[in-house]
């Protein structure tokens, strides 16, 4: 009974213990030789091993200091090398060896500064020697590239034929700039074709892409100036000296830069109006025509003969002597209202000779004095405020009986209106003030040191 008792304790330790040797294996985390574990034990065989596995390291970097050790199929590593990286990797190589049963790995890093410093020493010697061999072919393949480069600028140095081709000469230095990108473009292929590594450009080109996008972010502003300052180049919407109003800005053109456009006020301030607002704004040019019109309005109330009105004002218009002939001067009725019935004066003059203002404001006289001439009076816009006394502040009114008869008092007569002077001279109108700013505006334009100006003179207005 006790000897059955003791069996079974036993068998039962066996189940118990069995199992835990693989569990240690797996758990340990070293890759270990699988297979099976022969019976017969050679010291041939070990001898054989530890030589074939010394062969190898020996054949490695890293291993110098790497000592193998093989008894009945353990190999027993120790030493240091320069990375844990290379430590580990040695099981992995001895477990592919024939006959290795075990693997005892007491490799470890190395902290000798020499020794890690050796392997840097030894690149750089390498890269020394590499630079050396390769020097006569760099030397090639830069001589290539400045050749084909150095071409390039010679080309965009030409005058002709980028500004026959530009229309000014902001866009023929564009040309001439991408020109010499394209020849640089070119020697970078060139020495690379030399040094046989093409592969390379397209590293190169994807990393300048990347870069020019970030950088296209980040002046987002500058790169939208840059390209309208292009386009209105190219279209040149206006000339210098012109007369224009941009979102609501007015003035004389002083000169187009690469950033803003630069505009003299009737004041005599200068504005400068970036060019991507140019480009997208509307652009209102008063002196692309010599011809302007001038329009203002007269007012009539009462019963008045509108025909007759209408054809004075307009023969009156016609008559002045700095109004063109063709267009005619032309008279409307335009609305008739609470103030009176409205007409619309139009003349027409020749902005170049004669000033749109003086010229509006003579003809507004003129007309007023035909019209009074005639007879044909118009509102005056004065007007009269009654002043009634409250309810209950005076006593009432005498009966007749008891009211003194009150003697007539004789009205004064009404002073006779004035005969209107008929007007035969006609004042002065000419674009005196206009041409005193286009003398600022060329004075201005010819100052020194300004940026360049990328209007054309004789370049016809879009």
């Amino acid at each position: 009974m006790i000897f059955a008792l003791r069996c079974f304790l036993l068998a039962l330790c066996l189940t118990l213990t069995l199992p835990a040797a693989p569990a240690l294996a797996q758990d340990s985390g070293e890759s270990q030789p699988t297979g099976t574990i022969g019976v017969e034990e050679s010291r041939e065989q070990d001898a054989a091993i530890a030589q074939r596995i010394r062969t190898i390291l020996s054949e490695l970097e890293g291993y110098e200091d790497v000592t193998v050790a093989v008894k009945s199929g353990i190999v027993t590593l120790r030493g240091t090398t320069l990375d844990a990286a290379k430590a580990r990797t040695l099981n992995d190589l001895v477990s592919r060896v024939d006959g290795v049963v075990a693997i005892e790995n007491e490799v470890v890093e190395s902290t000798d500064v020499v020794e890690r410093l050796n392997p840097a020493v030894k690149r750089f010697q390498e890269r020394i020697t590499q630079m050396i061999a390769w020097a006569p072919l760099l030397i090639i393949a830069l001589c290539a590239f400045l050749i084909v480069a150095f071409l390039g600028v010679l080309l965009a140095r030409m005058k002709q034929p980028w500004d026959r081709l530009a229309p000014n000469a902001f866009i023929a230095d564009i040309y001439r700039m991408l020109l010499r990108l394209a020849f640089v473009i070119a020697g970078i292929v060139v020495a690379l074709d030399i040094l046989n590594a093409t592969a390379l450009l397209g590293t190169i080109l994807g990393a300048a892409g990347i870069i020019g996008l970030a950088i296209g972010f980040a002046v987002k502003d500058t790169v939208e100036n840059f390209i309208a300052s292009i386009m209105l180049s190219i279209r040149q919407p206006f000339r210098p000296n012109d007369a224009i109003e941009i979102n609501g800005d007015e003035g004389k053109v002083i000169r187009l830069t690469s950033r803003a456009t630069i505009i003299l006020s009737w004041d005599g301030n200068h504005i400068r109006i970036p060019n991507s607002t140019v480009f997208k704004s509307r652009i209102v040019n008063f002196s692309r025509n010599r011809e302007r019109r001038f329009l203002f309005d007269i007012g009539f109330e009462g019963p008045v003969d509108m025909e007759a009105a209408r054809a004075i004002a307009q023969e009156t218009v016609q008559a002045l002597p700095f109004t063109l002939e063709t267009p005619a001067a032309s008279v409307w009725i335009d609305s008739i209202s609470d103030a009176g019935i409205i007409l619309k004066v139009a003349g027409w003059i020749d902005q170049t000779e004669t000033s749109l203002l003086l010229a509006k404001g003579e003809a507004l006289r003129q007309v007023k004095a035909a019209l009074e001439a005639a007879g044909l009076s118009i509102p005056d816009t004065t007007y009269r405020l009654r002043l009634d006394p409250p309810f209950g502040a005076l006593p009432a009114p005498a009966t007749a009986e008891e009211a003194p008869e009150a003697a007539p008092v004789p009205s004064a007569p009404e002073p006779a209106a004035p005969a209107p002077t008929p007007i035969t001279e006609t004042a002065d109108v000419g674009a005196t003030e206009e041409k005193e700013l286009e003398a600022m505006v060329e004075a201005e334009r010819a100052e020194e040191g300004h940026e360049d100006d990328l209007l054309d003179n004789t370049t016809k207005v879009e």
